[in-house]
């Protein structure tokens, strides 16, 4: 079953590639969607996949890419599924 979540990513989370990471994970977990930096310094994320690799990746999010990052907050919520063909980086 194909789920989509929309995720806000808190912390020290740009600089220190969040967001590239974020995009091998997507690309390993059959991931569709996109990443991008927020002005006030969070990572949104927007993903949909199947539920299973979705969980994994989630996971992924959580720990953060590197010992450089630091996920402070960390918000999900379910989304009505859309019409993503590829995951993007902004």
């Amino acid at each position: 079953m194909e789920k989509h979540y929309s995720i806000d990513i808190y912390g020290l989370v740009q600089g220190v590639g969040f967001r590239y990471s974020t995009f091998r994970y997507a690309k390993k977990y059959d991931i569709v969607g996109s990443v991008q930096n927020c002005p006030d310094g969070h990572v949104h994320v927007e993903a949909q996949g199947l539920a299973q690799p979705l969980e994994q990746f989630i996971h992924h999010l959580q720990e953060g890419p590197n010992s450089f990052a630091q996920v402070h907050q960390f918000k999900i919520s379910e989304q009505p599924l859309a019409n993503y063909t590829t995951f993007t980086v902004a």
